[in-house]
């Protein structure tokens, strides 16, 4: 018996879960196939972490292809069914490999191995970014570095704590129902260790009754701490610096690691602090959002700092 498992048709950070749902209740060992015939669009996080399903089960899975003709050719210039074919078994009209390229407006999906992947993708994107960046989304020309810095930050924590590798891909589009602007989005997915246990690999771990995926997220994303923290008070800052990007350019930043996801969020979101009680599921899961300017000055984003205030678990 093979479990399917649907896509929705508009997939991004929140739909995905939906996914995340359905996978929790295949046992392990059984066979599955995800089914992605009705997909019509995907953001960067939702096309990355449909690699990280793959990544997440020991048995090689099923994928069935879009049958849309317009969704199959943008997957495929994101580079998705290059690293998908290797990865699942397809199933439906799989463009060539070719075919994947990269535009003004993408960054296509690369993997995240080691560091000189990270050094690669950073120094492939500082021109385009800084086409994007200005030309597109009119921000500051201080953000070039910046946003380079961030991306190299948030790939640098798959090399550092995911175990496992990872992926990483980047998309300005235009953000109509919430904000009404374009965007660039960045997604970092992997199916690794996660934070949580990321963190109880510390030799200065110490663990107490509270001590969950939520927590674990609060001291990496929000404290900073690190498990390369003990001994070393430079380690840690990754997150802490994406955290300041976000808030200086409104931005919003959210992470999901294991049953939690906390969330960087502005006033043009509606996303809440923190989220509990989800299905599991393996690794970590970011995405930053930059929006474009109009001619303000950037306002600070929300703290999620005052989370574990209101009650968790709360949508």
């Amino acid at each position: 018996m093979t479990s399917v498992i649907s896509v929705p048709p508009s997939l991004d950070e929140h739909s995905f879960e939906q996914v995340f749902e359905q996978l929790a209740l295949v046992p392990e060992g059984d066979k599955i196939l995800v089914d992605a015939r009705h997909a019509r669009w995907a953001s960067p996080y939702g096309l990355t972490a449909l690699l990280c399903v793959a990544q997440s089960r020991a048995d090689r899975m099923g994928f069935a292809v879009p049958e849309h003709a317009d969704t199959v050719s943008y997957w495929s210039r994101t580079g998705f069914f290059r690293h998908a074919a290797e990865l699942y078994d397809m199933h439906g009209t799989v463009p060539r490999a070719r075919d994947a390229h990269e535009s003004d407006v993408l960054l296509e999906i690369t993997p995240i191995t080691k560091s000189d992947d990270v050094h690669g993708v950073v120094g492939r994107i500082q021109q385009k970014a800084a086409d994007i960046l200005h030309g597109q989304l009119n921000l500051d020309t201080a953000i070039t570095g910046a946003f380079g810095m961030t991306l190299s930050e948030a790939c640098q924590n798959i090399v550092e704590h995911a175990g496992l590798g990872g992926w990483v891909a980047v998309q300005t589009y235009k953000y109509a129902r919430r904000l009404g602007r374009r965007v660039v989005v960045i997604a970092v997915c992997d199916a690794g260790v996660g934070f949580r246990k990321s963190l109880e690999s510390s030799p200065g771990h110490r663990r107490s009754d509270r001590w969950d995926d939520a927590m674990a997220l609060e001291d990496a994303v929000l404290r900073a701490v690190s498990r390369f923290r003990h001994g070393d008070k430079g380690r840690g800052q990754g997150l802490a610096g994406i955290r300041r990007f976000v808030g200086r350019w409104d931005g919003k930043l959210s992470v999901r690691s294991g049953a939690a996801r906390i969330a960087i969020t502005p006033d043009w979101d509606e996303d809440v602090p923190m989220t509990e009680g989800l299905p599991f599921f393996p690794g970590a899961q970011m995405q930053v959002t930059i929006p474009e300017r109009l001619g303000e000055a950037p306002v600070r984003a929300r703290s999620a700092g005052a989370s574990r205030a209101r009650p968790r678990g709360t949508l």
